[in-house]
């Protein structure tokens, strides 16, 4: 479990979770046999955003081969890539978990995640119920088209670097160094902390 989820009450956004929970997401470990870290960013800005991004959380957790290990505060981003009133806004959170899957079956099951919230790929950039992407895997830097790791744009993106930040302020993004660095090249505009909302770990 990571120290963010540890400090206290002196940061609203992060949220403590309770002795019990982190002992059983430690012990829930031991069903794994060498795991691989995974860094997987969600958003969602259709529909119920809140409820979807807890519904990817759960469905990564209901993954064989998959522990959740941390999740993130919920941001409210603006649109990526696109006029900032042309869509709504999202929410967006980063999950670290540990996983016996290889990169090319977590993809897989992230698709299939997305799927299930009814994701659509009409056009790049476009609104959606659900993204999730891989953000990195374990110190893997690989450029296969099909997955790239880490994911090419998480360097420029403020709404993958503060939610991982949050949860990993000592993480780096392979090949590109320290999270923490990398946030001081990026703007934070349109990258709001929704301190009214929270994600549950699962049980």
């Amino acid at each position: 479990m990571t120290a963010s989820f540890a400090a206290g009450p002196s940061d609203p956004t992060v949220q403590p979770v309770p002795a019990a929970v982190v002992q059983q997401v430690d012990a829930a470990d031991t069903t794994l046999h060498n795991p691989k870290r995974a860094v997987i960013s969600l958003g969602s800005n259709l529909g119920n955003r809140l409820e979807t991004l807890q519904g990817a959380v759960d469905a990564l957790e209901d993954t064989p081969g998959v522990r959740v290990k941390s999740v993130s505060p919920v941001y409210e981003t603006e649109p990526w890539g696109v006029a900032g009133d042309s869509q709504p806004s999202y929410f967006n959170a980063v999950v670290v978990l540990k996983t016996t899957l290889p990169p090319a079956s977590l993809l897989e099951r992230a698709h299939a995640v997305e799927e299930a919230f009814n994701r659509v790929r009409d056009e790049r950039w476009g609104p959606r119920t659900l993204d999730v992407d891989i953000v990195a895997y374990a110190d893997v830097v690989s450029d296969d088209p099909v997955l790239t790791l880490p994911h090419p744009r998480a360097h420029e993106r403020a709404f993958v670097l503060v939610p991982w930040h949050d949860v990993e302020p000592e993480a780096q993004l392979p090949g590109r160094g320290p999270v923490a660095a990398l946030l001081d090249t990026v703007t934070r505009e349109g990258v709001e902390a929704r301190k009214d909302l929270e994600l549950r770990l699962p049980e």
